[in-house]
């Protein structure tokens, strides 16, 4: 597994850089005619290499830039004052653990891949090459590719596992969203599904996004909004204010349909929409709600949570609260999921 920040260092310690300011490894700068066919190679590289090498691989063929959003000294200096909810690694691990069952609990990540192929059918261009972030199994890119609009599919992820599952659709990376490896206009369009709602810096991932694209390039992403899991938080609280007297970060904060239509035009993307769906599932009881999130990698991954075990005391009183407040008459539960989606496009 790749640490945070290790490859950018790695590649850049032993760099050539040309006349157009690019970084390539010392004695792997491609001519232009091995560079016009590199995402063929690459294609074939990526099935045949264990996948912990294909970040090495693909940071050949895609070179970071000085310039790039993610690279800039700004960002640098900004970074150490966004505030950090997140555990990335708690994160990733429990990403590695639902790799192996996930396609028993992908049900909201298929409602809003649905959500992402309906809103590409009425784009009337094509995207030779794009990418996937917070890819999981390669549901997304399963789909995308079914429209002659969309060509290739890098993947992105930051488990392992969900990774080498990408590859059965194509080329794939391991890496966190907030870092991603690539130099300015590489993409015809950028894709999320379901991942950017563990990013502590959602607006600055949107510029890093919108930096990757092309001009007139494509941001399509959608993410759990602030609506997610509403009546599981407010079980969740009153039962531990009653029990013990105050209250724990036990499920993520995550952005509001008012505020992040914004955040495209701050990123620099025109023509930006927002829109959100709610989605309602039924279920047995509270418990089967928080098994399915473990089966979809979504349990508590703040860093601000609480490291001693849970009572049962807790756990049993909250699953009271929730019928009582919630139940439905035949004794099941709703729990509500609300789908933001972002599109925007860069500028021409």
């Amino acid at each position: 597994m790749f640490h945070t920040g290790q490859p950018f260092r790695q590649i850049g310690d032993k760099a050539n850089i040309d006349a157009a300011g690019q970084h390539w490894p010392a004695g792997r700068k491609p001519d232009e005619a091995s560079l016009a066919h590199s995402m063929v190679r690459v294609k074939t590289w990526l099935r045949v290499v264990p996948s912990r090498y294909c970040f090495c691989i693909f940071a050949c063929i895609f070179p970071v830039v000085d310039d790039c959003a993610l690279m800039t000294d700004d960002s640098k200096d900004n970074s150490a004052t966004i505030p950090r909810l997140f555990d990335y690694a708690l994160h990733r691990r429990h990403r590695e653990r639902a790799a192996s069952g996930f396609t028993a609990f992908d049900f909201l990540k298929q409602e809003s891949v649905l959500r992402i192929v309906d809103r590409l059918e009425l784009m009337r261009r094509d995207f030779p090459l794009c990418l996937d972030v917070g890819c999981h199994d390669a549901s997304l890119t399963r789909a995308l590719v079914q429209n002659d609009k969309v060509g290739t599919v890098i993947q992105a992820d930051p488990a392992l596992n969900f990774a080498r599952q990408a590859l059965s659709m194509g080329p794939s990376i391991v890496s966190e969203a907030e870092i991603l490896p690539f130099a300015e206009a590489s993409f015809d369009a950028v894709f999320s599904c379901l991942s950017l709602h563990w990013v502590d810096d959602l607006p600055g991932l949107l510029r890093q996004m919108r930096n990757m694209l092309k001009p007139d390039g494509l941001l399509l992403v959608n993410f759990f909004g602030g609506a997610t899991l509403q009546e599981l938080r407010a079980a969740l609280g009153e039962a531990e204010a009653e029990i013990s007297g105050g209250l724990s970060p036990r499920t993520a904060p995550m952005a509001d349909i008012r505020d992040v239509g914004g955040l495209l035009g701050r990123a620099g993307l025109a023509l930006p929409v927002a829109d959100a769906d709610k989605l309602t599932v039924t279920y047995p009881d509270m418990f089967r709600l928080m098994a399915d999130l473990r089966g979809m990698g979504e349990q508590n991954a703040l860093l601000g949570r609480i490291r001693r075990p849970t009572s049962r005391r807790l756990f049993l009183r909250a699953a009271e609260i929730y019928q009582e407040r919630f139940g439905h008459d035949d004794g099941t539960i709703p729990a509500s999921f609300e789908i933001i989606t972002l599109t925007g496009w860069a500028p021409h």
